[in-house]
């Protein structure tokens, strides 16, 4: 009984701490995007019920701990981008365009690896420029509301410290108590329960297609899908790249009139349902992925008293509880921009256009950075000696896998299992999961 409750219960704590750790930044992208308080709404409950979705039809299909998220770093992406020249509909219509470019990536796989191959100081300083604006939040919240904001980084700091998976929540819980002891009682009151989906006319033009769908899609192809790939990748899964980016894709198609911005695999939870926590044996951990899928989905239904809350809370206190969410992502977005000397300053440079925010010919600050720290790397790259040839013969290779192996957790595109378990051959290299995984 303990094995089956196990993997539920998985589920259940992925799916909580999914949402309570960044919906605010969801709720503050699609705001600074032009998003009205119920556009806003409808946008997390779309992204809520897709991504749980995603989540559940990816993990029964292939028995693979899959889970799907919404684009945290993309929503932080808004942020930073502001309203498009257009407002809200082109927006809309960047989100559109963001999902065909993910389904096209899945169609046909050069194009995920071109995205794959850009450097990764340069991704990894992209979205440290990216982060940056919200990762200061919390400090200029403590100046300019300390009695407010001084309880919420104590709470983060206590519970980083002793249940690191809960620091972020526990945070919201008390951003949540505050908000309801300073915030007049006629705000609260008028909270919708049940939020309603409302629908938006896309409209589009080039500027916020190369300003703000293409970085969209850059950034949660860089910073969710590859990394999430990875995640499973490293315990030992072959799952099918390129049906989860059709997947996501679609799903995005399907919430952006509603105000999603994108769905995509999970990155930062995707450890919490398919590592032996979920369960110690890995062909049980699906199970907790479906779950959490089903939870987020439910937990979508609360979107409307979410969005009151942020409505009424000083617009400094839940840029900081979302700051606080992104730190980690922060940490590793500049730990990867800046280990390898060879590229650190073009690595400095893509960090520095992107956190400055220009906008240039209604272009935003993260496609320019792309662009300088690509410009660097061309003018100063050095090509390196080619080793000299080693003495003995290299060793031989092990055979690669059959067609046949390339998806699903067992080697199998049909999702069927071999007599031996994937992860009990040799292991892919997280290193390169596109290639690992089957396509």
């Amino acid at each position: 009984m303990a094995g089956r409750v196990q993997p539920v219960l998985a589920g259940v704590v992925t799916a909580l701490v999914g949402f309570a750790s960044s919906f605010t930044v969801v709720l503050a992208g699609l705001r600074a995007a032009g998003a009205s308080d119920a556009q806003a709404a409808s946008g997390l409950l779309a992204l809520c019920v897709a991504s749980g979705l995603v989540a559940a039809w990816l993990g029964w299909r292939y028995r693979i701990p899959m889970s799907a998220a919404w684009s945290t770093p993309g929503a932080a992406l808004l942020v930073a981008t502001g309203p498009p020249p257009g407002g809200w509909r082109v927006a809309v219509g960047a989100f559109l365009v963001s999902g065909v470019l993910i389904v096209a990536a899945g169609l046909f796989p050069p194009l995920g690896r071109a995205v794959a191959a850009i450097p990764k100081p340069v991704a990894g300083a992209m979205l440290a420029g990216v982060l940056l604006p919200l990762c200061t939040a919390p400090v200029r919240a403590l100046v300019e509301l300390p009695v407010v904001a001084g309880p919420v980084v104590v709470g983060w700091l206590l519970l980083h410290r002793f249940a690191r998976r809960w620091a972020v929540p526990g945070a919201l819980v008390v951003a949540v108590a505050a908000i309801a002891l300073t915030a007049p009682p006629a705000g609260l009151t008028g909270a919708a329960l049940i939020p309603s989906i409302t629908l938006t006319a896309p409209a589009w033009n080039a500027s916020a297609l190369v300003g703000l769908a293409l970085p969209l899609f850059l950034v949660t192809m860089a910073a969710q899908n590859v990394p999430g790939m990875a995640v499973l990748v490293g315990y030992g899964y072959r799952p099918p790249f390129g049906a989860a980016l059709r997947t996501t894709g679609l799903a995005s198609l399907l919430a952006a009139p509603a105000g999603g911005h994108a769905v995509n695999l999970a990155a930062i939870t995707a450890a919490l349902a398919a590592g032996p926590d979920a369960h110690p044996d890995p062909e049980r951990r699906w199970i907790a992925s479906v779950t959490a899928g089903a939870g987020l989905a439910v937990l979508g239904l609360g979107a409307g008293v979410a969005t009151t809350l942020v409505a009424v809370a000083p617009p400094i206190l839940i840029e900081a509880v979302a700051g606080l969410a992104l730190l980690g992502a922060l940490a590793t977005a500049l730990a990867s921009a800046v280990t390898d000397p060879a590229t650190r300053e073009a690595a400095v440079v893509t960090f520095v256009v992107t956190a400055s925010g220009v906008t240039l010919i209604g272009v935003g600050g993260a496609f320019w950075g792309l662009v300088a720290g690509c410009l660097m790397l061309l003018l100063f790259h050095r090509r390196q000696p080619a080793p000299a040839a080693p003495d003995q013969p290299a060793p031989a290779m092990p055979d690669q896998p059959a067609p046949a192996e390339r998806e699903g957790r067992w080697g199998h595109s049909s999702g069927g299992r071999s007599a031996t378990p994937t992860a009990s051959r040799t292991r892919p290299s997280a290193t390169d999961p596109i290639r690992s995984a089957g396509t």
